[in-house]
């Protein structure tokens, strides 16, 4: 085996100009692999790259047909005995989505990094070539195997299934709950919080042929029941609530989800509230109701676990609450 690293691309602020070193807008995906890695070269990275582009867009336009490319594309990485890991560049915004899909349908082993930027690449003060240094840090680090899906940003390295986008614009935007970060890194030091969790580890779920719909319902003060109504009738095969404080929702609200429930829709309760857990809840009567308790998962991330388990064919509460449960 070398120490190649596969650097697979995809666009987002880490790729993105702006024009203008202090201007706020910028498009998301303008500078291609090739100069990426000769800037990370001329500042003395000497790691040994190969390349693939996935996609060259803004993370918001993330969908199926670039998450089926990108599993793929590591798949072949880790067929390859000449590749050591894997790094990918990703846009910020749906990052902690992406990398949970990835870590739910990868076998553990080879590190596999997502690595982005909060200011594009001709911004004063961009973040993004320290980033995928610190990314190259870890890659090559063998302490970096069997941990799962990695993101790395802010000098931080996070777990896939802690991760998340705490801040839309901060430099130090990222956070992990609730186990917190994994490491800290930067070009030069590497320090681990602890050892290796996911020795041998294979892939929760396999790979699916299509993703089911989805829908995130955000609870707000005075809604009704239109919009569990509306979601229906679109043909969501789930739906997960973003609800108020510990997953909560109007009551009139909570009635239409239980008739979702009824009619073969799982229904998973999560929170709008940046962080912390939400159980199963005696209050919103999640036994009686047939509704499931996100756990840790943020309702992005709730979304990723139930598509993946409805892709599988897993539509009964109780196993799906298992599921959550086992994160």
């Amino acid at each position: 085996m070398t120490d190649t690293i596969r650097v697979l691309t995809t666009g987002g602020t880490i790729a993105g100009s702006g024009g203008s070193a202090f201007g706020s807008g910028y498009r998301p995906g303008q500078i291609g692999a090739s100069a990426m890695l000769a800037e990370a070269r001329a500042l003395g990275i000497d790691a040994q790259f190969d390349t693939r582009e996935i996609a060259s867009i803004g993370s918001q336009d993330i969908g199926w047909p670039e998450w089926q490319a990108l599993h793929a594309a590591i798949l072949e990485a880790q067929s390859d005995p000449d590749i050591c890991a894997v790094i990918v560049t990703h846009g910020t915004d749906t990052a902690e989505e992406t990398a949970l899909l990835l870590d739910l349908t990868l076998d553990c082993g080879m590190p596999v990094i997502l690595v982005g930027a909060m200011r594009p690449a001709d911004a004063v003060g961009s973040d993004g070539m320290r980033n995928f240094a610190n990314a190259v840090q870890v890659a090559r680090d063998p302490a970096a195997r069997d941990r799962g899906v990695l993101v790395v940003m802010g000098d931080t390295v996070f777990a896939a299934r802690d991760v998340r986008k705490a801040a839309t614009s901060n430099i130090d935007a990222f956070k992990g709950f609730p186990r917190g970060p994994l490491a800290r890194v930067t070009p030069s030091t590497l320090d681990w919080f602890g050892p290796a969790a996911r020795i041998g580890e294979r892939a929760r779920f396999a790979w699916p042929e299509a993703l089911p719909r989805v829908a995130i319902l955000i609870a707000g003060a005075g809604m009704d029941e239109k919009p569990v109504e509306a979601l229906l009738g679109i043909g969501c095969k789930g739906i997960v609530l973003a609800g108020m404080g510990q997953g909560n929702a109007p009551e009139c609200v909570l009635a239409a989800l239980q008739q979702a429930v009824a009619a073969g829709v799982p229904v998973v309760r999560s929170s709008r509230v940046d962080e912390g857990m939400v159980d199963r809840n005696v209050e919103v009567e999640d036994d009686a109701r047939g509704f499931v308790a996100a756990r840790a998962l943020n309702p992005q991330k709730a979304r990723v676990l139930l598509m993946l388990l409805l892709a599988g064919g897993t539509t009964d509460p109780a196993a799906i609450q298992s599921a959550f449960d086992a994160r």
